[in-house]
């Protein structure tokens, strides 16, 4: 911050102190708010990763571990995949298990994906191995893949291969309750994946919806109805939206597609506890956020005071010489606005080396266990740089007006006097 022959009094290190006081100010609202809205992002990427925005399945659900069965409608689907905000749709199942290996017995949830199904999300969370092959020879033409040949690949999470000292390639033996009797069906681990969710890790094994389909006894095939065969069946749809923002309007627009038979939850929905547990946490940030502006306006008005009394006899002497009250303190406001705009361009330089540093070589760790992800997440916007600058200079300028007033209640005559 450059400095001048006229800041060489007690005002000229209070000036650098009001310009540190703002760019402390500054930094640390920066940093919360990209640190909040990067947690939140990433817990809700890994929520919607295990599913998806809005899950449509049969309202004669039993429980999570027992669907009821959904009919492929070709022309719902189409009606889906052309709705305003809808992204992607895709179809998936779910079945209760166990895994029996030679020293325990392990229950988890084989969820079975189709072969277009959005796999962004477990390909990110890959730590060893591949994606299981969803394909094999189905007919990926539409949502239901052929009976023929289904995947006997799984991805399965770190924690559950810790369990059960599973690695990449190995069988795993899992047993599955249908009816009367059980099933019996010797996956191979193609992949191991780690989301650092404690809730899903321990229970999600993702394998091909054939699969399920197979030991549900559901229809398999690929004929929609056609000709009077029966339709094939699935767990249910899945849609992602465009913008999590808009997540609402668009399932309103979804709910209005479906039959009577059909019922839509939202990931929100889904999952009410953690949501709302987020939506707390903007609590915190707009009290961390009141807190800074205050500190940042105390900084500049107790530095403009100073500098307004050190500066009195000048005051008084561009009064005698004809200077007006306004244009006073006009210069004194250009001088304050000049150290606040110094203090903001520091503390977003500032922080904008620590997001840089944090995200290249994370060096906050957080235990996952607790915070349900290994390192602070920081999310770099534009905006929230430009929001806090423009929120801070606003409120300093604001806070400045009281101390700007007190030159109109210097009197030349007085200031002179004290001078001499």
């Amino acid at each position: 911050m450059p400095r001048s022959g006229a800041d060489r009094g007690f005002s000229g290190p209070l000036s650098v102190i009001a310009v540190v006081g703002i760019a402390l100010g500054v930094t640390v609202m920066v940093m919360a708010v990209s640190i909040l809205r990067g947690f939140q992002a990433d817990i809700t990427n890994k929520v919607v990763g295990f599913g998806s925005h809005i899950t449509i399945s049969n309202y004669d659900r039993l429980h999570a571990y027992a669907e009821m069965p959904v009919e492929v409608d070709s022309v719902l689907l189409n009606q889906l995949r052309t709705t305003e905000g809808v992204r992607h749709v895709q179809a998936y199942a779910t079945k209760g298990g166990m895994v029996k290996t030679e020293e325990q017995i392990y229950g988890i949830l084989l969820r079975g994906l189709s072969d277009d199904y959005d796999t962004t999300f477990y390909a990110s969370c890959l730590v060893d191995g591949r994606l299981p092959d969803l394909r094999g020879e189905s007919d990926t033409s539409n949502l239901s893949p052929l009976a023929s040949h289904p995947s006997n690949e799984v991805l399965i999470s770190s924690t559950i291969a810790r369990k059960l000292q599973l690695k990449v390639g190995d069988k795993m033996r899992t047993y599955f309750w249908q009816g009367n009797s059980y099933r019996a069906r010797a996956f191979t681990v193609s992949g191991i994946y780690n989301t650092d969710l404690t809730e899903m890790d321990e229970l999600y094994v993702i394998g091909d919806l054939r699969q399920v389909q197979r030991l549900n006894d559901w229809v398999i095939g690929d004929s929609n109805g056609a000709n009077g065969a029966q339709a094939p069946q699935v767990g249910g749809y899945e849609l992602l939206v465009s913008d999590f923002r808009t997540l609402d309007a668009t399932a309103t627009r979804v709910l209005a597609l479906l039959p009577y038979d059909l019922m839509l939850t939202t990931v929100t929905q889904a999952h009410p506890a953690l949501f709302s547990w987020l939506d707390l946490l903007n609590t915190n940030i707009t009290l961390i956020l009141a807190i800074m502006c205050l500190v940042s306006a105390v900084a500049i008005v107790s530095a403009l005071l100073i500098m307004i009394f050190e500066k009195s006899a000048t005051i008084g002497l561009l009064k005698a010489l004809g200077a007006s009250n306004r244009s006073v303190r006009r210069v004194f406001l250009m001088k304050a606005a000049g150290l606040i705009l110094w203090g903001i361009l520091i503390g977003d330089a500032v922080a904008l080396l620590l997001s840089y540093v944090q995200r290249q070589w994370q060096v906050v760790q957080l235990d996952p266990e607790s915070y349900s992800m290994t390192h602070v997440p920081v999310l770099v916007d534009p905006w929230v740089y430009l929001a806090v600058s423009a929120a801070t200079l606003a409120v300093c300028l604001l806070a400045l007006l009281l101390p700007v007033a007190s030159v109109s209640r210097i009197s030349p005559a007085k200031t002179m006097r004290i001078e001499r």
